[in-house]
């Protein structure tokens, strides 16, 4: 009788403890399909990471080596708190060639939301979930920014990685403002 209740038990003990260890990546996982499921960005549903900032629309100019501007710049003073536009998960905090100190967050749709040339990172890191609003850094201007004036690069990629220009994506207050 006693074999009977160990072999039931020592089981169905195991089975618990897994689901223990488990459920943390579980809960995890079943976030990033729901945030995977939303909805990617559409015109005008992103509030503005540096707010009360006007900027123009930079996307596609000339830059260094060839290449187009894929994204754009958002001019503010130096140590400006930068404001993620979106919900996410941080999947990167780094230093690259070209954005010197840059952070990217992935949200709603699977939608990649990349932060550079900051002068610090907030108080973010990879594997993180943030919210919409959260300080990821702080304007700044490194990386291949080092002669320019202090600002952000923003720039949103598909889930393909293929870049699209942010601008419209973007709630511009200034403009309504002026209506």
């Amino acid at each position: 009788m006693l074999r009977r209740v160990l072999a039931v038990l020592i089981p169905l003990a195991l089975l618990i403890a897994l689901a223990v260890v488990l459920w943390p990546y579980l809960r995890s996982a079943a976030r990033m399909v729901a945030l995977l499921r939303e909805p990617e960005p559409k015109a005008r549903s992103l509030p503005d990471p540096l707010p009360g900032t006007r900027f123009l629309d930079t996307w596609g100019g000339a830059r260094s080596e060839g290449r187009r501007h894929e994204g754009v710049d958002i001019f503010a003073p130096l140590g400006t708190p930068i404001r993620s536009t979106t919900k996410g998960v941080v999947t990167r905090v780094t230093t690259d060639r070209l954005g010197g100190n840059v952070v990217y967050v992935l949200g709603p749709g699977g939608f990649n939301h990349y932060y550079a040339h900051l002068a610090r990172y907030g108080d973010v890191r990879g594997g993180q979930w943030i919210e919409a609003g959260t300080v990821i850094g702080y304007v700044g201007n490194t990386g291949n920014a080092r002669s320019t004036p202090p600002h952000l690069h923003y720039g949103v990629y598909t889930p393909t990685w293929t870049a699209i220009n942010p601008y419209p994506l973007l709630r511009r207050e200034w403009e309504a403002a002026r209506r």
